[in-house]
């Protein structure tokens, strides 16, 4: 049977426009942004967005430690909050958009946000197929680098990751085509440009952080054209770090080294595309504890978004124990956020009492249900920890005792 040239045609015409549309932001990524001088900002403005879910109440609980922690620099005006609403499934899928216009304005008046988890809607849930809220804001805000930080003190794990954010399937994965009924179209988009960036941000962590490694996740050896481009980018920009060095790895084996007590500890730094980057860092929030242990930073360089890097939970609200929520994932986060805007002592301290609360002492359990603490709960009991005088003595104690055994 022939093929339809008519069918092709119409293939052709919208792969066309989504060439057109990416060539464009590659002319808008040689464009260089200066980036954002906290030290000189006053005050910073914080935004917290609640989401959908079980959002509202982690983030809700996060912003209580975070007021609490940031007292004195309210009182003096260096940092304000602001909580944005509309940022839920039932707006976004009013407004027909990921981001309404009028919320991220609201945004875009934030130097940071601190965001709980937002439902994205998927074929059959009943809601209109918009674009990942998440996906969108790191389009719009240009927050390129997706940093995610796994720490296991006692086993000596202590990863970093830098996701890129903006490209791969991820950027143009709503646009993908139904040719026919039988053949279905995704695009996968790298560029030198994007490539360039969170490497060189990966390789310029290691070296502030004293780190001597970065190790290179892709598939080039099938994927040849876009992550061939990637670990090309990587071994060019690797040159000018003769310090630290560099490896390449396949996401496949990549997944296998993370859960090898043999072989895990060496690994550091690791930079990846968008959705190797998604799949690696959930699997290593499992190994710390489970994802609802681990936070993300979205970082550009004027804006910044700190969240959960787990979903809503729609089954803990619909049984009635949403209450029940963990927010360590979201205070997580939020010492992320800590250290970006230059409170990196408080970012320190409040990274120690969620590990002292979450994984060593556990005087306030979270099972998720009512045989565990509520969220509220938990968020007291991170406030009288990290005011703790002797916590850092309790954090290496508890380290080091969690090693001999």
């Amino acid at each position: 049977m022939a093929v339809d040239p008519r069918v092709v045609n119409r293939a052709k015409e919208h792969f066309g426009k989504i060439v057109e549309e990416q060539l464009e932001r590659v002319e808008r990524l040689k464009q260089s942004t200066e980036k954002l001088d906290f030290s000189k900002v006053s005050p910073i403005v914080i935004g917290v967005i609640g989401g959908d879910g079980i959002g509202p109440l982690i983030t809700a609980e996060t912003q209580r430690v975070l007021e609490y922690l940031l007292r004195d620099e309210v009182k003096r005006g260096k940092v304000r909050f602001r909580v944005i609403e509309g940022l839920t499934i039932e707006n976004r899928a009013a407004r027909l958009k990921a981001i309404p216009d009028d919320v991220l304005a609201e945004i875009k008046q934030c130097h940071v946000t601190l965001k709980g988890p937002t439902h994205t809607p998927e074929k059959g849930d009943g809601w209109p197929n918009i674009e990942s809220a998440n996906v969108a804001m790191r389009k719009e805000l240009d927050l390129f680098a997706n940093v995610r930080p796994t720490r296991i003190p006692d086993q000596g794990v202590d990863w970093t990751f830098f996701r890129e954010n903006t490209e791969d399937l991820y950027a143009v994965g709503s646009q993908g085509v139904n040719v026919t009924d039988d053949l279905a179209v995704d695009f996968r988009v790298i560029t030198t440009q994007g490539s360039e960036r969170i490497i060189e941000a990966a390789f310029a962590h290691a070296k502030r952080t004293g780190k001597t490694k970065v190790s290179i996740i892709t598939k080039a050896n099938i994927v040849k054209a876009t992550d061939g481009k990637f670990l090309e980018v990587a071994g060019r920009i690797a040159k000018n770090y003769p310090g630290i060095t560099w490896d390449g790895w396949y996401i496949d084996i990549m997944t296998a080294m993370l859960i090898n007590t043999a072989r895990r500890k060496e690994f550091q730094v690791m930079a990846l595309p968008n959705l190797y980057g998604d799949i690696l860092t959930d699997e290593a929030a499992q190994i710390q504890g489970g994802v609802g242990t681990a936070g993300s930073a979205n970082i550009g360089q004027r804006y910044a978004m700190f969240e959960a890097i787990h979903g809503t939970a729609p089954r803990m609200v619909k049984e009635g124990r949403a209450q029940y929520a963990d927010p360590s994932s979201v205070a997580r986060a939020a010492a992320m956020m800590l250290e970006h805007i230059g409170f990196a002592d408080l970012g320190k301290k409040l990274h120690m009492a969620i590990d002292v609360c979450g994984q060593y002492e556990r005087k306030v359990v979270m099972t998720g249900r009512n045989n565990g603490a509520t969220g509220h709960q938990f968020g007291d009991y991170l406030m009288h920890t990290v005011e703790d005088p002797t916590l850092e003595s309790r954090w290496n104690a508890y380290v080091f005792t969690q090693k001999k055994s």
